[in-house]
């Protein structure tokens, strides 16, 4: 489950990002704040898990990248409502949504890297 997140969120969020370059400093569909540092940030955190979800076989990793971009995601979130200007790195300030859906990919994130299904793995003990 892990390596299909990585894959379509990954590609997902690189997608924001070059609509985001594309556009300059509109909003998306008029309510997804976008700023060139936040369409750089999508590049890389999305090209991340994409690369590793498509190239490494190494689960490990998978499951470290997709759970620290998760806290990340957490963690700007919970700054967007605390600090919307970011320290002034984002001129048009997260809005409440932008917010709201970091938060939600950083929980979706943590919760699909490190969640007990994505540790424990399958149940080989109930075997025939």
């Amino acid at each position: 489950m892990t390596r299909q997140y990585a894959k379509y969120m990954g590609i997902a969020i690189v997608a924001i990002g070059v609509v985001g370059l594309l556009m300059g400093e509109q909003p998306i569909l008029g309510f997804l704040n976008i700023d060139i540092a936040e369409d750089l940030v999508h590049l890389a955190s999305g090209g991340a898990m994409a690369f590793v979800a498509f190239t490494h076989r190494d689960n490990h990793v998978l499951r470290m990248i997709v759970g620290v971009i998760g806290v990340t995601y957490l963690a700007v979130g919970v700054i967007g409502f605390l600090i919307p200007h970011v320290f002034g790195l984002l001129p048009h300030g997260y809005s409440t949504f932008d917010n709201v859906l970091h938060l939600v990919l950083g929980v979706m994130g943590i919760l699909v890297a490190w969640g007990r299904e994505a540790t424990e793995g399958p149940n080989l003990s109930s075997r025939p």
